[in-house]
């Protein structure tokens, strides 16, 4: 086994994580259209991601459970789901589903993976299946909380102590955010809820409208945002702002 703990965000919410020899990769899309969106950040080839151990899917919402990516990454690759989302992936022909609700577990590999509690809007617009959203911690030699996307909620004190890394989310892929979302503020106000050694910014500066595409101004502001909001509340967390591909150890 090998020990340790890298994460490599490759945009919005995909993220690779490897921890004693464990890789698991939370909700991948990594094509350059989806939907109505386009990617602004560089592209990701879904050859560069390698074998997988598992796939970490928060909820159904396209940018987030992006069925082309699946499949290009093997239908007979492990995908863990909400609740009760496992037949729907089963009838788009993937063999090797598995469901929790929050606070339920299951061992992958060298990993513990447990579902925790998330804020958000459960069903895959307009007509599409509902599955009540989850995040998920990650605990082997080390632990990494991947949020997936929500609002803030009492609990995440919960995790205070136990977190190595927090990938939390910090804004969204348009001008306004909706319910259910963190924005820097809100995400910092988080981050000092949990206290992980280290917070990684993600769901931001990769995708946009098709009508504004790489015309979006700033795209990088929110992380900004987040990184300062995150000294002024909680100085001591480790803030490592990322780009799509870039990889950092703890």
């Amino acid at each position: 086994m090998v020990a340790g703990l890298t994460v490599t965000w490759l945009g919005h919410a995909t993220a690779l994580i490897e921890v004693d020899g464990t890789r698991v990769l939370t909700d991948p899309v990594l094509r350059d259209r989806v939907g109505p969106l386009v990617r602004v950040a560089a592209s990701v080839q879904t050859d560069a991601v390698g074998a997988l151990d598992c796939v970490l899917l928060s909820h159904l919402h396209y940018d987030h459970t992006d069925l082309p990516t699946l499949r290009n990454l093997g239908r007979s690759t492990p995908i863990v789901v909400p609740n009760p989302a496992r037949e729907w992936l089963a009838c788009k022909g993937f063999t090797d589903v598995r469901q929790v609700s929050p606070g339920e577990s299951m061992t992958i590999s060298a990993v513990q993976v447990s579902a925790t509690r998330a804020n958000h809007y459960p069903r895959r617009r307009p007509l599409g299946p509902i599955a009540p959203p989850v995040g998920y911690m990650i605990q082997a030699s080390r632990s990494v909380y991947f949020a997936g996307d929500t609002d803030l909620f009492s609990a995440m004190e919960d995790m205070r102590g136990v977190v190595d890394v927090a990938l939390l989310p910090v804004w969204g892929w348009g001008a306004r955010l909706g319910a259910g979302h963190l924005d820097p503020v809100r995400a910092a106000i988080a981050a000092a809820l949990i206290a992980p050694a280290v917070a990684i910014p993600i769901h931001w500066g990769t995708f946009a409208p098709r009508r504004l595409g790489r015309s979006a101004s700033d795209p990088e502001r929110p992380a900004r945002e987040f990184a300062a909001q995150v000294k002024r509340r909680a100085p001591a967390v480790d803030v490592r702002l990322l780009a799509p591909g870039q990889t950092t150890s703890v």
